[in-house]
């Protein structure tokens, strides 16, 4: 069975996911930081019957990084890699002129230089599998000039060059940055919480990230809800 390791894993996009590649016979390792709902979110997932790891820890701990990649061999490789942790530098968003800096190094920790971490860590597994991939949730923070998301959106931005980079690098790998677009998750809720809208429920783009896993289109950027709509 292909073998995913998840980061932020426990709640809505994480979670979707692990969902959608557990029905598929996916075996997976879940990472969260809060260990009783990462334990719930592996005995629901682990209802499909493929083995789930589930390690609670910091993604920013190397140690925890080299954990997860462990687990992964321990079931037999590393197919893909879905860094999707995240952390938004201020809850709620400020604007750029009351940004604490220490939320902003720890907003690039999470969402850029743990990612880049934890591939490193998988890269020999990822290069040893039949369809390596790696995939960095992103936003369109990244790449648009919001009020209050300069700091969460520079993170991003610099994790999609970074994956930018590493497609071309590893050309041997599927490397894709995905913009799941707009979603009811406690990330968002935390970002903005006098935002009362309506969003979709993470699990609504989970199609869009199987595709990817289907097609295997070429490394680069792509929007989730577009490819859920089956257009690119």
């Amino acid at each position: 069975m292909p073998v995913a390791i998840i980061t932020g894993a426990s709640k809505g996009l994480g979670r979707a996911l692990a969902e959608a590649l557990a029905a598929r016979g996916w075996d997976l390792v879940l990472d969260a930081r809060t260990a009783e709902v990462l334990k719930e979110t592996a005995a629901a997932v682990g209802k499909h019957g493929g083995a789930v790891e589930a390690l609670a820890g910091d993604v920013t701990d190397p140690v925890h990084r080299s954990a997860l990649v462990a687990a992964a061999g321990r079931l037999g490789g590393c197919d893909l890699v879905v860094s999707n942790a995240s952390a938004l530098g201020a809850e709620p968003l400020v604007r750029l002129e009351a940004l604490d800096l220490a939320g902003l190094r720890r907003a690039l920790e999470v969402n850029v230089v743990a990612a880049l971490g934890l591939v490193q860590e998988a890269l020999p597994l990822l290069r040893d599998a039949r369809e390596g991939a790696v995939i960095a949730v992103s936003s369109d923070a990244a790449a648009e000039a919001y009020e209050t998301w300069g700091g969460y959106g520079a993170s991003k931005a610099a994790l999609d060059q970074l994956a930018a980079v590493l497609g071309a690098e590893e050309p041997g790998l599927r490397v894709w940055a995905v913009d799941p677009g707009d979603m009811a998750t406690d990330l968002y809720a935390a970002a903005v919480p006098e935002d009362g809208e309506a969003r979709p429920e993470p699990g609504s783009v989970a199609p869009g990230f199987l595709r990817l896993l289907d097609e295997r289109p070429a490394s680069g950027r792509y929007a989730a809800p577009a490819l859920s709509e089956g257009r690119r």
